[in-house]
């Protein structure tokens, strides 16, 4: 069997659908399935399994052996979150029981990492294992994952196959519930819809213009074939970037999403929230080298396709993936 935790979440219930389709069907959903906004995620997949997140600890350890591949990518996502202890006990301390399981039992292990970890960039955007000591992360949520990849580079016991997956901007379907979270897409659609124009946030860097902040977004649907990519692949182990090696502005973002959208753009402005100001990566870009090394060769969707297909096949008719 396989489990995906956070599997009612965003990037975990698009990876169900991909596994689903791949043919895998012996799954183990692991989640707050108390969370109704997030039910249409995954009640039309196949699973065999749906377990609490409050209780799959237990589970784990007393069915291991029947567990062959562990996707943990459930965490508390939220960059404005300032709840350290809740980060620590959802971010570090659930993660370092699942790793100790997996090691135990050796069942190979991909988690969520975070590209948040890279900070303001000091270091560049490489995924290099021994840069994790180094980095400095802006917000306690890219603390909480940085210090997990930190206790995993210590450990010398670890699962035979693990890898640590240092998600860059990823958007697409199924983030209907992530509110302030969710993506520039998911937000520029909707205000489109209301008001027919979109305000991104303004500059807060002299050194980039209003909307030419730069980030990696990636579509999930390339997000969920590199984890699949993962489970085929096991050798290896260590930390890989996910995003797609190109930085683009987020003035390009809303403008694709005008453009599926069949309308001629109408951006504005407005302060950047005071909560985050401080905490913003005004660029990030994934060096993808050392997946490609690995033997990943498929190309990743262009901005303007992957927001056509989000907006054309999903916003519009309200579509799960």
């Amino acid at each position: 069997m396989i489990v995906v935790t956070g599997a009612a979440g965003f990037i975990p219930s698009c990876l169900v659908e991909k596994l689903n389709q791949a043919g895998h069907t012996d799954l183990i959903l692991v989640d707050d399935f108390s969370k109704t906004e997030k039910a249409k995620n995954w009640k039309n997949k196949r699973f065999a399994h749906k377990i609490e997140r409050s209780v799959f600890i237990d589970w784990f350890e007393q069915n291991a052996a029947e567990v062959d591949f562990v996707y943990h990518l459930g965490a508390r996502t939220d960059t404005a979150e300032f709840d350290y202890a809740l980060l620590d006990e959802l971010n570090i301390e659930y993660s370092k029981s699942i790793w100790k399981i997996c090691t135990g039992n050796n069942i190979p292990l991909v988690y969520a990492s975070s590209a948040a970890t890279y900070g303001l960039g000091e270091f560049g955007y490489k995924d290099d294992d021994a840069l994790a000591d180094k980095l400095v992360p802006l917000n306690p949520y890219g603390e909480s994952k940085n210090d997990f990849d930190k206790w995993v580079m210590q450990q010398t016991e670890q699962p035979k196959s693990w890898k640590g997956v240092k998600f860059f901007n990823v958007f697409g379907p199924n983030e209907y519930h992530k509110g302030r979270m969710a993506s520039v897409v998911f937000h520029t659609f909707n205000q489109v819809q209301k008001t027919n124009a979109m305000k991104l946030f303004r500059s807060h860097n002299p050194e980039y213009n209003d909307g030419e902040q730069l980030r990696d977004f990636v579509y999930v649907k390339d997000a969920v074939d590199v984890l699949y990519f993962f489970y085929e692949n096991r050798n290896q182990n260590g930390l890989y970037n996910l995003g797609t090696g190109q930085a683009r502005s987020f003035a390009d973002l809303a403008k694709a999403t005008f453009a599926a959208m069949d309308l001629a753009p109408n951006i504005s402005f407005i302060d950047t929230p005071a909560d985050i100001r401080d905490k913003y990566q005004y660029f990030t870009e994934a060096d993808m080298s050392k997946l490609r090394a690995l033997g990943y060769t498929k190309e990743f969707y262009s901005l303007e396709n992957a927001i056509a297909d989000y907006v054309k096949n999903y916003l519009a008719k309200g579509a799960i993936y």
